[in-house]
């Protein structure tokens, strides 16, 4: 599938009705890869490319947030040289695209337990989050050595750590307190969610922030993900009615 520019949003998708946030899943990397005769590293490198266009395809098109997987807790279990690259790439990437991404007004964010990702990475992320913390015209969020049950429990920690103390009381822990607990905190939870290459299950992903997420699974691998097949999953999305459990009138 070849790589279509929009100078503006298609005619045919709704701009009243376009997710205000999207989530994605990018899976298929080292599918793609090998049906190809590469190594699985060609494709995470050409799928960083495939997120580098969709983010700035949510800028062009209006949409203000993007929160991407980009390794999950379960994602250690990989072989040693793979995890090693992804960490460098991550690194590389953010040394490489920072000052791109500022210029454009990305605003990065990074959710999960960072504590033990290596300290060059670390100082990168840290750089790159205070460098664009102002910036308003769209919201990256990267999900690194995230896992959504880990969140949980680590919310459910804290809370019980403050009600110990007696900051809290137990009758005051509803919702919106728990949500102040999580990585997430202060970002609106995502209307969309994409997962590419042909699964079909959320793999321990923002398990309390979707909810009420409308789903959309594609069997085109994620570096093959382009601005086109991301045109057809939102007009999917603009066919969906969102009632949030409510019973049209």
């Amino acid at each position: 599938m070849q790589t279509q520019t929009y100078a503006q949003l298609p005619s045919d998708l709704n701009p009243q009705r376009l997710p205000q946030h999207v989530a994605v899943i990018m899976d298929g990397n080292g599918r793609w890869a090998s049906k190809r005769g590469f190594p699985r590293i060609a494709g995470h490198r050409q799928g960083a490319k495939t997120l580098k266009d969709l983010l700035r395809c949510c800028k062009d098109w209006g949409i203000p947030a993007l929160t991407a997987y980009a390794f999950s807790t379960e994602n250690w279990q990989r072989p040693l040289k793979e995890v090693g690259f992804l960490m460098r790439l991550f690194e590389r990437l953010l040394r490489r695209e920072l000052a791109e991404m500022q210029r454009e007004g990305v605003r990065i964010s990074f959710v999960g337990d960072l504590s033990v990702l290596a300290d060059s990475l670390r100082q990168e992320i840290d750089r790159a989050m205070t460098l664009t913390a102002k910036n308003q015209a769209v919201h990256f969020t990267v999900a690194i050595n995230y896992g959504s049950r880990a969140e949980l429990a680590q919310a459910c920690r804290r809370i019980a750590t403050h009600a110990q103390q007696g900051l809290l009381q137990p009758d005051a822990v509803d919702e919106a307190l728990i949500e102040q607990y999580l990585y997430t905190q202060g970002t609106p939870d995502p209307d969309f969610l994409i997962r590419t290459s042909g699964e079909q299950r959320l793999s321990n992903y923002l398990l309390w922030q979707l909810a009420y997420t409308e789903l959309y699974f594609t069997e085109t691998f994620w570096p093959d993900f382009d601005r086109e097949a991301f045109h057809q999953a939102l007009l999917y999305y603009q066919k969906r009615d969102r009632r949030f459990g409510k019973v049209a009138a």
